[in-house]
Order: structure tokens, then sequence, then C-alpha cells
């Protein structure tokens, strides 16, 4: 486990799985499977990662136009006044 925990902490582009920073069920299947000789499920490795402490996270997709300042305007002033 303590290996296996190693190499997750150095992350996914470390064991050449490309340059998206997230470690996946099927990729962390597959690294056990390297490094263990040993395949799991997605429900058994999910298993696996929570006894190690980790959870599941999901990204948050947000456009890259995004204007903060206008949201907080809109929220401030247009909705109130909708809600009437």
């Amino acid at each position: 486990m303590r290996r296996l925990a190693d190499a997750l902490e150095q992350g996914p582009v470390a064991h050449g799985f490309g340059v998206d920073q997230r470690w996946t069920l099927a990729r962390v299947s597959d690294l056990i499977a390297g490094m263990f000789r040993t395949r799991y499920t997605l429900r058994g490795t999910a298993n696996i990662m929570y006894r190690l402490g980790w959870s599941v996270q999901m990204p948050k997709h947000r456009a890259v136009e995004r204007d903060e300042a206008a949201i907080v305007t809109w929220r401030r002033e247009a909705w109130p006044a909708g809600k009437r």
C-alpha cells in the first residue's frame, strides 16, 4: 500500500499518462497492474483508493470567457429586480 501511495503522489505524468493531471480509476487500475501484476476492477480500485485516504473529486468546468465581476453585478442588481 505504501508503494502505491508513493506512486500516486508522484502524479499521472510521472507514470506516462499524458499531461492531464487527474487520477482516474482506470489509470490507477493500470498503475496497480503494472506495478504489482494484479488487475483490479474499478470498484476494487475505488476501495483501495478509499483505504489510502483518497476521495472522489469532480473537477469544476468553467467557461474561459467567464466574467466574475459581471456575475456579481447581475446577482446584486438584475436578479432581485426580476424576482419582484
